[in-house]
């Protein structure tokens, strides 16, 4: 399952429990005509996915539905393993092939 649209909240990576368990949350907000605001868990080694994002951007974010019972009550969460930029002036530019630099190249093969 994705889930698409604007970054709102990164939080911090936060330590779960005594064994080293570890989680980050992200909220997305739809671009819908009612536009939803949704939270998605990355755990252990996936928190770092979210590093290289920041809040305004747009983002594709691909996600595990989670439920689980404890003491008689349900709980159900998404659970984001993948991440994707959605916006297109942050993509890397390609570089230029300029005849003038390929004269200046100085290998010697």
């Amino acid at each position: 399952m994705e889930i698409s649209g604007k970054v709102l909240v990164i939080g911090e990576t936060e330590e779960v429990g005594s064994n080293g368990f570890t989680k980050r949350l992200i909220v997305i907000e739809t671009k819908e005509q009612y536009p939803q605001k949704i939270g998605i868990d990355f755990v252990k080694d996936k928190t770092s996915l979210l590093d290289s994002f920041t809040v305004g951007q747009d983002a594709k974010v691909s996600v595990n539905l989670r439920g689980n019972e404890y003491r008689g009550k349900y709980y159900v969460n998404l659970q984001g393993w993948r991440i994707e930029n959605l916006d297109q002036d942050s993509a890397p530019e390609q570089p230029k092939n300029d005849s003038k630099e390929e004269e200046k190249d100085d290998l010697p093969f």
